[in-house]
């Protein structure tokens, strides 16, 4: 394990050189002054000094390992990632609890977001579409915390997804002929259950002539053909320049789309979504956190209600139950993450798919 003094004495002087900033001009410069810090473990010391001056530190090397899903930081000895679907404690250590600040510090700044006592809290999205979740005390009071969702996609086509054993035939076949019919889809389950990897592969077997706008928090759907993406804006250090979810959703209906496919409805934008899959936009899809389909819908009427439209609850609920058409729920059998049922919405509610 390197030395976190020999990693940051070769920061330092890292630092007070003039060594262009790119990465290999930096390494090759650490390599040099690592030699003369560390001479037992130069090489891993360079890089460890490099990480800490331009990216997530030693997280660097638990994203670039793909087998990686999740990663999660408790303090600075204790950092865990879910592999395969089973969590495992690193061997990967952070200098002290600054450090972990500072390295959340670094790649949100050029999102034009902050991390400090008087903003403990962001979300963010990185350049290669991980999520960040990281928070300061005193909402955290001991000691700074992250926690890194990232996106893989692992699975290819729907065809892949049955051979895994993740989807019955029946299933597969119900909904590939949902999305030929332009029926609209919500997929629900837990958290890490694959929603997204499930909704990514239904919107690739969506014609290539169709024009499809894609909605989202952080940019996961990794869709071909003629798509448009939109991604929501949380506000800047000075607290402006939100763009949110819901206003989203209403600037896509002007976009001229054929189908909407919204990444995970989260608040007031479901009455939107909703009334845009009554209005014509069939064929639409998007995801909601809950267990089973009766859940999913009972929190997509509690969502839907969460805005100011003044719809009464029982309009709410007809206009669900005639623009939504199935709810594919999935699940999670040990570690294997499985579509666990598709059931049909219908005005008289919940049903066996026909």
């Amino acid at each position: 394990m390197v030395s976190h003094g020999a990693v940051k004495r070769i920061a330092t002087r890292l630092l007070d050189s003039r060594a262009d900033l790119s990465r290999p001009a930096l390494l090759s410069a650490a390599r040099s002054i690592a030699a003369e810090e560390d001479p037992l473990d130069a090489p891993a010391s360079a890089v460890a000094a490099v990480d800490s001056l331009l990216g997530l530190g030693p997280l660097e090397a638990l994203l670039a390992d793909d087998t990686i899903s999740d990663i999660l930081v408790n303090g600075p000895e204790e950092i865990w990632v879910e592999r395969r679907g089973r969590l495992e404690r690193s061997d990967v250590r952070f200098a002290d609890r600054d450090a972990i600040a500072a390295a959340a510090e670094r790649v949100i700044a050029p999102l034009g977001l902050r991390l400090d006592h008087a903003s403990p809290v962001v979300d963010a999205r990185l350049a290669d579409g991980s999520r960040l979740h990281a928070m300061l005390p005193p909402v955290a009071p001991d000691g700074p915390i992250m926690a890194i969702r990232r996106f893989t996609n692992a699975v290819g086509s729907l065809d892949q997804l049955h051979e895994l054993g993740a989807i019955s035939a029946e299933d597969l076949a119900s909904l590939r002929e949902a999305v030929a019919a332009r029926h609209n889809i919500l997929v629900c389950g837990g958290t890490g259950t694959g929603k997204t990897t499930l909704l990514n592969l239904l919107s690739a077997e969506i014609p290539a002539g169709e024009r499809v706008v894609t909605i989202e928090d952080a940019a996961e759907l990794l869709l071909t053909g003629h798509v448009v993406r939109l991604e929501s804006r949380p506000s800047n250090a000075e607290g402006a320049g939100a763009v949110p979810m819901q206003r989203l959703v209403r600037h896509a209906l002007r976009l001229r789309p054929d189908r909407i496919v919204v990444g995970e409805v989260r608040g007031a934008e479901a009455l939107d979504m909703i009334q845009a899959m009554a209005t014509g936009h069939s064929g639409s899809m998007s995801t909601v956190h809950a267990k089973n389909a009766t859940e999913a819908l009972w929190r997509l009427e509690v969502l839907a209600m969460t805005g100011e439209s003044g719809l009464a609850p029982v309009a709410v609920r007809a206009l669900l139950h005639n623009s939504l058409d199935l709810v594919v729920v999935m699940g999670r059998q040990g570690t294997t993450r499985l579509v666990k049922e598709v059931v049909a919405v219908g005005g008289d509610g919940l049903g066996p798919v026909a």
